[in-house]
């Protein structure tokens, strides 16, 4: 149990549930009053530069060189049973008013999370395999997601949830909210792999006999199983593959970019100063497929330092990234199509960016999908 003072019943029992670590939350609150995490700690070290051509392989097309030699190693793998999905459901349920963006309707009566699940089974269906399905969950969407399968009758996913740490003050206080109560966040998809391991989850899917999990953002509903790009994955001989896709204007987020000569994902806010990223041609979707053997050691990603507005006033978050994993194992950055019946990206960030998606994601769920 925590022994933080002040603590409301409520709140001591929220960061009991969901594994509160406080030694880890004492160590980085004394790096913020110390200066150590910072904005400007956040930048990338090194000589950053754009990516190079070579370090970019594209996602073959039906008749293209690579293709059918893709597509049978992926078929493989799913007949199989190596396949699983993952599907990153956390976060602070923000975005959309509030309500939790899984449970909401995308499409035709059918939420964000039943849409990823039925394209999971069709692919399972047409493949004649199963595949595991799994949603990390947070302290904020976790109750609502688990009462929404209820009732809807779904029992197939297996749930876990990241953790939960405390909002700051810049100098390294505990932050508190309008009405004197302190503040919890999630820290971070950086948590996948820790709570895969911690909840039983990994070792689920090993026991069901998966080796690679596709791993993508609960509103990315482009991000379904598909057997080239798993494929693609296995004959690279790589433990990590991230989806990279072409920018648009307005895109944020990270970006292949080598790092003294190395390709790895940089989070746009890690970029130095100066640097032009609009000489980087594609970004990431945060969309990858990974070794589950690659998911069993606990990894040094890096803890940055991020300030939101609450009530009114600045607090500190301290988060994780999944896609620093780009910088720990060997990675094939994947080239892939943004729309179209096989694109791969179809962001639904705001209610009005779901208006704008609609018709485009009805053509894309309509196509075969093998």
């Amino acid at each position: 149990m925590t022994s933080i003072a002040g603590l409301d019943a409520a709140t001591r029992e929220l960061l009991d549930r969901y594994g509160f670590d406080e030694r880890l939350f004492e160590h980085l609150r004394a790096c913020v009053a110390a200066g150590e995490l910072s904005a400007a700690a956040n930048a990338v070290r090194g000589r950053v530069e754009p990516p190079l051509e070579q370090d970019l392989v594209s996602l073959p097309s039906p008749g293209e060189p690579g293709y059918t030699a893709a597509r049978e190693a992926g078929m493989e793998a799913l007949r199989r049973g190596e396949v699983a999905v993952a599907v990153l459901n956390g976060g602070m349920a923000t975005r959309f008013g509030g309500v939790v963006k899984g449970v909401v309707e995308a499409v035709d009566g059918l939420s964000f999370l039943e849409l990823k699940l039925r394209e999971t089974e069709r692919v399972a269906g047409a493949a004649g395999a199963e595949i595991p399905f799994a949603v990390m969950n947070s302290f904020a969407t976790d109750e609502a997601t688990r009462a929404f399968f209820g009732a809807r009758g779904i029992d197939g996913p297996l749930t876990f949830s990241q953790s939960v740490s405390l909002r700051l003050t810049r100098e390294g206080e505990l932050f508190r909210e309008a009405d004197g109560s302190l503040s919890p966040y999630t820290p971070g998809h950086g948590d996948f792999g820790p709570a895969l391991r911690a909840s039983g989850v990994l070792d689920e899917l090993r026991g069901r006999g998966a080796r690679v999990l596709m791993l993508s953002n609960v509103d990315n509903l482009g991000a379904r199983p598909d057997p080239v790009v798993v494929g693609m994955h296995m004959l690279s001989g790589r433990q990590l593959t991230t989806e990279v896709t072409a920018k648009e204007p307005g895109d944020r987020g990270g970006a292949p970019a080598r790092v003294d000569g190395r390709p790895i994902l940089v989070e746009g806010f890690r970029f130095p100063s100066g640097f032009d990223e609009s000489r980087i041609r594609v970004f990431g979707t945060n969309s990858f497929v990974v070794d589950l053997d690659a998911l069993e050691p606990e990894y040094p990603l890096t803890w940055f330092y991020v300030e939101k507005t609450v009530d009114g006033r600045t607090a500190v978050q301290l988060e994780r990234l999944v896609n620093e994993l780009t910088s720990l194992l060997p990675t094939l950055f994947l080239d892939v199509p943004r729309g179209g019946p096989r694109g791969r990206f179809f962001p639904v960030k705001e209610p009005e960016d779901l208006d704008a998606a609609r018709e485009p994601l009805r053509q894309m769920l309509a196509a075969p999908v093998l």
